[in-house]
């Protein structure tokens, strides 16, 4: 889905992820993607890395993730450097993922999901490239860019309201729903959660549609 919000309203969703943050209102958010002069592309893998303008020295991402990996709904960077990975959510089941991997494919994500996991001290046996693998291999990239000693941060926005998505209609519908997966990947309080941020939208305040640019249902999508 494209988050045309940075587009149409670049400051207002810049106040929501500062202030969820706790960032400094001097801290600019430059939005690099999804943009309307660049035909609203979203980007993945290198791609993602040369648009941010950043490079992965310690631990390449070839060495971490295989082609084809996570493909963000936005990126942007701030004046100070500060990176910003953004996954958006219309509706509840979107949050339910599994990874459609195969062989050496499979083997690094695994690898990479395990390291992720011991270092948020996991001790669940839940499988995490199943049930919740899309935000678990979010957070397993942002893992990446901090093992790098990138100021990165991931912002997950859930739109609520959107009728036409049969979305939920309150923002606690929403945190039920977080709180189940946190508790399914075993992360209620990880290291990482200084970086993390959740923002909540109600459609209702953009009666413009196209300002949101909401596609359609992934149910039971496969995310590399």
């Amino acid at each position: 889905m494209d988050l045309n919000l940075v587009n149409a309203e670049p400051e207002l969703f810049n106040s929501h992820l500062l202030e969820e943050l706790n960032l400094p209102k001097s801290e600019h958010v430059c939005w690099l993607s999804p943009l309307k002069i660049d035909d609203y592309a979203e980007y993945s893998d290198q791609d993602c890395l040369d648009r941010l303008g950043v490079s992965l020295e310690k631990k390449p991402l070839a060495d971490f993730w295989p082609k084809k990996g996570p493909q963000w709904d936005a990126l942007g960077k701030s004046n100070h450097g500060k990176l910003f990975l953004v996954e958006a959510k219309s509706h509840i089941g979107e949050l339910s993922s599994f990874t459609g991997a195969k062989g050496n494919s499979l083997n690094k994500i695994l690898q990479s999901l395990s390291e992720t996991k011991n270092f948020l001290n996991s001790t669940v046996h839940s499988d995490w490239a199943r049930g919740f693998y899309q935000y678990a291999n979010r957070l397993a990239h942002l893992h990446l860019f901090r093992q790098n000693d990138l100021p990165a941060y991931l912002v997950f926005v859930h739109f609520f309201n959107d009728a036409e998505m049969n979305g939920p209609a309150t923002i606690d519908a929403w945190k039920g729903a977080i709180e189940l997966l946190h508790t399914y990947l075993g992360i209620r309080r990880h290291k990482l959660q200084k970086y993390i941020a959740d923002v909540f939208i109600d459609v209702n305040l953009y009666p413009d549609r196209s300002m949101l640019d909401l596609r359609g249902p992934t149910y039971g999508s496969v995310f590399k």
